[in-house]
């Protein structure tokens, strides 16, 4: 028996048709930051995911210390190296060489690979709070938002932020919270700060507070290192083209399941790993379109 494309449903978002006269600019221009010494791959999942999920220029502005290894992952992507401390992460210092990079931006992703340390915590809350374009917040990027007490509070522009229910778990210095529980305080934490979060688990769970709605694809297969950071560069592709931040959660979502369940059916749950999603991101993005 064939097996059955679950269909979007006929809420899923959809991006514009691309027009005979398009140019690499009219699709948007990524900003991911990220990377550390030992961490490099994270970025480099995310930046490509950036790139076949239709973002028209990407680039990624990792630790100078790791620049060349980040580079070498993909030629389609730009690399900017920024300053960085002992440890090979991120410094606080980088912040002014990220303002022309920004300035260019059509939607700014950050967290996959970026580590954890004090100096970080200041660089993420700064550009939470000050940054007007959408940004997607992943990984230690949401690690360094539940370092301060309220530290989703008061975001410069459209934020999605995605993630699992351990560091939800953080954000709301919770350590107990259950599933269900933390589903509700996701919805009430996304209304009062007028944020979208992306839930993710068995059943994604995407809400701005107003709205709530569950995922249906994906599998087991995904729960794998750098899965999550695919699922990052997605959405900021998404938005880069014009869609808002929850179309582009919701959509994102749905894909990044969807090319999981396309990976599993060739490779097994088992051998599943997240650079697999990559080679499946353009099939489940045509059944998106054609669906």
């Amino acid at each position: 028996m064939s097996e059955r494309t679950p269909s979007p449903g006929p809420g899923l978002p959809r991006l514009a048709p691309r027009l005979p006269s398009a140019h690499k600019g009219d699709y948007g221009r990524a900003l991911l930051i990220g990377g550390s010494r030992g961490m490099s791959g994270a970025i480099a999942l995310a930046g490509k995911a950036t790139l076949r999920g239709g973002a028209g220029l990407v680039t990624l502005a990792v630790p100078d210390v790791c620049l060349e290894t980040v580079a070498g992952f993909e030629p389609c992507y730009m690399t900017t190296p920024l300053h960085s401390d002992g440890e090979g992460r991120i410094a606080a210092t980088s912040l002014d060489q990220l303002v022309p990079l920004v300035e260019r931006a059509t939607c700014v992703a950050c967290g996959p690979g970026l580590g954890r340390s004090p100096e970080l915590v200041s660089f993420v809350d700064e550009l939470y709070q000050t940054l007007q374009k959408p940004m997607v917040v992943d990984a230690d990027a949401l690690n360094a938002l539940a370092a301060r007490r309220d530290g989703v509070a008061a975001p410069g522009g459209e934020r999605v932020l995605t993630p699992h229910l351990g560091e939800f778990r953080r954000l709301q210095e919770q350590a107990a919270l259950e599933s269900l529980t933390a589903e509700e305080a996701a919805a009430k934490l996304a209304l009062r700060h007028r944020i979208v979060l992306v839930l993710k688990g068995s059943q994604t769970l995407i809400t701005d507070g107003r709205r709530s709605v569950r995922n249906a694809t994906g599998n087991p297969g995904m729960a794998t290192a750098g899965s999550g950071d695919v699922l990052t560069g997605v959405i900021a592709a998404l938005i880069s083209q014009g869609l808002s931040a929850w179309d582009a959660a919701q959509l994102g979502v749905h894909v990044h399941g969807r090319a999981g369940d396309l990976a599993a059916r060739q490779l097994g749950q088992i051998s599943l790993i997240a650079s697999d999603l990559l080679d499946y991101l353009a099939p489940a993005l045509r059944e998106s379109e054609e669906t």
